[in-house]
């Protein structure tokens, strides 16, 4: 069964409304809609509150719905996300160097230089995408 309808399910077995739910797990109504409609689904934390909240184990939320069990792996694998944030400082790094190495190059040609800033800005955009991504 996929969690939405379980989430739903064990909510209004428990008399509870999303407003209800949303407020003791400290979350928005339209939230937990998402959750229940499967737009989003909820972090591991999220979800331990409200199986405490329905009584119900965690196995019986999360067994059955493999893009949920999916979800969790990727929100929850630091590894692979340190990974990523590390290959893009060490791709910054690399990208300074050479363009320190090559200034000469550089700025003798305008269409060089355009490119050089556009590919800093790039680089730079997708390590802050990744420290964003990690807090």
């Amino acid at each position: 069964m996929e969690i939405g309808k379980m989430l739903k399910d064990a909510r209004l077995h428990s008399g509870l409304t999303q407003e209800d739910v949303a407020d003791k797990i400290r979350v928005t109504r339209q939230t937990m809609s998402n959750w229940e409609n499967e737009k989003c689904y909820p972090d591991i934390i999220n979800v331990i509150e409200l199986s405490n909240l329905y009584g119900v184990s965690l196995d019986e939320l999360l067994k059955g719905d493999e893009k949920m069990i999916e979800h969790l792996e990727q929100s929850t694998n630091t590894v692979n996300s340190n990974k990523k944030l590390i290959a893009a400082i060490g791709i910054n790094i690399v990208l300074v160097l050479l363009m320190i190495l090559f200034n000469g190059i550089i700025a003798q040609n305008r269409y060089l230089i355009i490119f050089a800033m556009c590919v800093g800005i790039l680089s730079t955009c997708i390590l802050f995408y990744q420290i964003i991504k990690k807090i």
